[in-house]
């Protein structure tokens, strides 16, 4: 197909992780040197994302930015911390509280000059506490508002630096605002700036019940959204962030191949959680997924798999799957 593929990763991936029930994670925290020295061992990996409060903190961001170009490696995209500290616990962009919301904003801003000062420019924007959990709990109408409103600030402060927002349905709160990619694409809409647009995280996708494919054909028809990729698998009960198509073998396929499809061309970017796995390895594993799904692509006829597609005939899409799954 000629596509050049660009892998990058959560520079998180290489740490410990955590969970409620090991709050300390189960292996030895790393110091951010030592997760660069692991992403380096990743032999197609050129890029690493990297998060405001966690790896970009106060007065270091030249320091890290060094670190990273050092290790020869790029930063894919920065994305302001805005779940993972209380003060963000009943909301950031959609806060009752004027300064928390004008201190999100701000942040957002912050992120946007660092990724123009280094040719980044790419944020990705996960509105994580921005939900509710209860009914009668929150003002559907004003939370939306703020959401747009803010966003609508921030797009054009930096307008040559693009805005991803990461879509999720659940978690942590029991509800969160930006939950679907029907609501992702509607905010775009009602936002109306060029440069706002999508990270698609597949498991948030598939939490959603949603089929990834038709998601990004989605974004691709409503304003060619699809900004930024995070790649992971899951049960779809939970975002259990496991290696990609380690469970959705026949559903990533046809995520590939509509992503070859509408000629994307960003970063295909690995956002797992390794608990008890070794992040190196891990990372490694999931690259490797994608490059074999994308052979097995490649050895199919691609004027076949359109005409199938065309015609709906799922014993015949069945076929043309197995024959070139099993012909490895």
């Amino acid at each position: 197909m000629g596509r050049a593929l660009k892998f990058s990763a959560v520079a998180s991936v290489f740490d410990s992780c955590a969970d409620r029930f090991v709050q300390t994670g189960y292996s030895r925290k790393k110091s951010f040197k030592e997760l660069l020295e692991a992403a380096k061992k990743v032999p197609d990996l050129t890029g690493v994302e990297l998060v405001g409060g966690w790896h970009l903190k106060d007065g270091n961001a030249r320091e890290v930015i060094k670190m990273v170009e050092n290790y020869g490696l790029k930063v894919a995209i920065i994305l302001p911390e805005l779940w993972s500290s209380a003060k963000w616990g009943r909301g950031s962009f959609t806060s009752n509280d004027e300064k928390i919301r004008r201190e999100a904003i701000d942040q957002v801003k912050r992120s946007m000059d660092l990724a123009k000062e280094i040719n980044c420019n790419l944020v990705n924007l996960w509105f994580g506490q921005d939900g509710y959990d209860y009914c009668f709990q929150a003002d559907y109408i004003k939370a939306w508002d703020r959401i747009i409103d803010g966003l609508i600030e921030c797009a054009d402060y930096l307008p040559d630096v693009k805005i991803a927002i990461e879509y999720k349905i659940k978690e942590p709160r029991t509800h969160c605002y930006v939950g679907t990619v029907g609501k992702v694409a509607l905010l775009t809409y009602q936002v109306n700036r060029l440069n706002v647009g999508v990270t698609l995280d597949v498991g948030h996708a598939l939490e959603a019940y949603e089929n990834m494919a038709e998601s990004v054909a989605l974004l691709k028809r409503f304003g060619d959204k699809l900004f930024h990729l995070h790649l992971n698998d899951n049960y779809r009960l939970w975002d259990d962030d496991m290696i990609p198509s380690a469970v959705h073998l026949i559903e990533f396929l046809e995520l590939l191949y509509w992503l070859d499809r509408i000629e994307y061309n960003g970063w295909y970017s690995v956002d797992i959680f390794p608990y008890r796995e070794d992040g190196t390895k891990a990372v490694i594993e999931s690259i490797e997924w994608i490059k074999g799904l994308f052979r097995v692509l490649d050895k199919m006829n691609k004027d076949e798999i359109e005409r199938i597609i065309q015609k709906g005939d799922a014993t015949e899409s069945s076929e043309i799957l197995r024959k070139g799954l099993f012909s490895l």
